[in-house]
């Protein structure tokens, strides 16, 4: 057997390699303006824009859908806010046995835990003195012309005697709408006239009506009683008075939103 003599191993070369060979002539090629390489690579220039386009669109696209979603959010929850009224009624129970409910008739037959008092539109100052009388007289909703009215029953419909608070808060104001208004709350036929106090001294009380609690509590009473299965009648009547030196222009356009809150309360703990 004959041995010839071993050749010599040839260098492979790799396609990376090639590759980066084939890259670097593509690149000195395009240096030429003439050369089709250098339209190849003007082609790519302009793609890569197009996409980077295509992202900043799609980018601006997701901050304004964001932007809209939140403005619907906030016009949502100010039409409801609007929608469920200027004056609203609700009551807080305790423990069982001890359950009061209300309704805008004395037979009951629409108890509810919350009544919307609804509102009155484009109003312009009156006195009281220009109220109808008996506004307490007519069940539900019945504004007038200038006054918001609404009357309402609270019944303890529990088997028990017992004592509920009562709280009347300033839940939104605008135009300081709030300076002139006065506010007459009608319990079983007995009136009280409440009115923030006057602008130019906090401590004093305007001479129609008793003072506001605080600049946002109207007025808080801790403690009334009711037997079991009877009922308190309420009426609610709400006005700019004219003869308030804060009824002035500033305030025209103004509104006041407020609550009512009955709650029952616990028994008292034994020392």
């Amino acid at each position: 057997m004959a041995f010839g003599k071993k050749k010599k191993t040839e260098e492979l070369v790799t396609p990376q390699e090639v590759a980066k060979i084939g890259h670097k002539h593509e690149v000195d090629a395009a240096k030429d303006h003439k050369s089709s390489v250098y339209d190849h690579f003007h082609a790519q220039d302009n793609a890569k824009e197009i996409a980077q386009a295509k992202k900043r669109k799609r980018r601006y696209g997701i901050i304004l859908g964001t932007l809209v979603a939140v403005l619907l959010i906030i016009y949502i929850i100010s039409m409801l806010t609007t929608q469920w009224g200027d004056l609203v009624v609700s009551v807080e129970n305790g423990e069982p046995g001890k359950t009061i409910l209300l309704s805008e008739s004395a037979d009951f037959k629409d108890g509810a835990t919350k009544l919307n008092g609804g509102s009155v539109k484009e109003v312009t100052n009156i006195t009281k003195a220009w109220l109808p009388k008996g506004l307490d007289k007519e069940d539900g909703s019945h504004n007038g012309k200038n006054y918001l009215a609404y009357t309402f029953y609270l019944r303890n419909t529990g088997d028990q005697n017992l004592d509920y608070e009562t709280t009347m808060t300033l839940t939104g104001a605008s135009k300081s709408a709030d300076e002139a208004t006065r506010i007459m709350i009608i319990k079983n036929g007995k009136e009280a006239v409440y009115a923030k106090a006057k602008f130019s001294d906090r401590k004093q009380a305007e001479t129609d009506a008793t003072k506001w609690k605080t600049n946002d509590t109207i007025f808080n009473i801790p403690k009334t009683s009711l037997k079991a299965k009877s009922q308190d009648k309420y009426t609610v009547v709400i006005w700019i008075e004219g003869n308030d030196k804060e009824c002035v222009d500033a305030i025209r356009g103004g509104h006041i939103r407020s609550q009512i809150t009955y709650s029952v309360n616990g028994e008292e703990e034994k020392s």
